[in-house]
């Protein structure tokens, strides 16, 4: 029996629906990046009501005022992503190299589903499309070589990026006040990945957060404008499920590592968090389970303040395996020289 919680947002997300449809908004393909190997591929993306985008009047000049207020509108703060209100059950066409599929998004209008298409490796395009949206959008799709054997997982917040508030108002102030342009990349930590990706040609790039999806186009512009690697971000929807009041992070983490353990048998994948969260405990689990997929893991050190603010640092430090050895660092460069001296970027 569906959880009271998750029938009162299912009723409430049908009248934002009317409302919205009342007022001329229309279904939208938000596209995320995928993954996948050579017969397969995971396609993500959210399916929201949006109002639908105005045609620009041309000016022949502008004010300084005025440009300054588009650069600021252009920086969507995160509490903008959580207005449109989500389709529910929206049927999702997915054309990917000449073979086309369609999918059901779920109750917050995500769609995570794999299908099956033959695709050579490297970078692909899935064009992704609902009735009655404007025109089919566009998603990036990784697809990994079946010879390689090495792939990166980071942690988001305080690991690539730099948070100074208190847990506890961390994932609101990220989420619904603070836009890209004011957030702050962890020194050395693009540095560090996008060396671990250039050592490793292939290797996929996966961003693992309990974040919700509604930031992930924010996020994504972050990774991008910090140059961080391309590579998939997966995030979680927040609010009640059918048994309970709120999703746990912690098991998100947990099932998206067993699940790509099981995508990609032959991966050993280089673990990157920080000391902070549930990372060292989340990540030496993975290691006892799948001790064959762990090729090291770098945790990044807060500092005294951040560690205050965090909650405290973890209990669970841990030093690995001579196959799989775990580094500490307080940021990338000093991580780098570490994995660097044992030969592994």
């Amino acid at each position: 029996m569906m959880h009271g919680a998750a029938r009162f947002e299912d009723a409430l997300h049908n009248v934002r629906d009317r409302f919205a449809r009342r007022r001329g908004h229309r279904p939208t393909v938000i596209p995320y990046t995928g993954y996948g190997s050579t017969d397969w591929a995971r396609i993500l993306c959210r399916v929201l009501l949006t109002k639908p985008a105005q045609p620009k009047r041309k000016e022949p000049t502008r004010s300084f005022l005025r440009r300054r207020a588009e650069r600021r509108d252009a920086g969507l703060r995160g509490w903008r992503s959580f207005t449109s209100v989500p389709v529910q059950d929206a049927l999702v066409t997915i054309e990917i190299d000449g073979t086309v599929h369609q999918v059901q998004a779920d109750r917050g209008g995500v769609v995570d589903a794999v299908v099956s298409v033959a695709l050579t490796p490297g970078w692909h395009t899935a064009l992704l499309h609902t009735p009655g949206s404007a025109a089919p959008v566009e998603s990036p799709v990784f697809i990994v070589a079946p010879t390689v054997t090495t792939g990166i997982i980071s942690d988001v917040d305080d690991t690539v990026m730099v948070t100074t508030l208190p847990r506890p108002l961390l994932a609101a102030w990220n989420t619904f006040v603070l836009d890209e342009h004011a957030r702050v990349p962890t020194p050395g930590m693009a540095v560090l990945l996008d060396r671990l990706a250039v050592g490793a040609p292939g290797a996929p790039v996966i961003y693992l957060s309990t974040g919700a999806w509604n930031v992930a186009p924010t996020l994504t512009r972050f990774l991008s404008r910090n140059l961080y690697p391309a590579g998939a971000l997966l995030l979680t929807d927040w609010g009640p499920t059918h048994d309970r009041w709120f999703r746990s992070g912690r098991e998100h983490k947990r099932d998206n590592l067993r699940r790509l353990a099981g995508e990609f048998p032959q991966m050993r994948w280089i673990l990157v968090g920080d000391d902070g969260q549930h990372d060292e405990a989340i990540y030496s689990e993975f290691q006892r389970e799948f001790p064959d997929n762990v090729a090291a893991v770098a945790i990044r050190q807060l500092s005294p303040s951040q560690a205050v603010l965090a909650g405290g640092r973890s209990k669970d430090a841990m030093h690995g395996t001579p196959d799989a050895p775990w580094f500490y660092g307080p940021d990338g460069s000093s991580l780098a020289n570490q994995l660097a001296e044992r030969g592994l970027l």
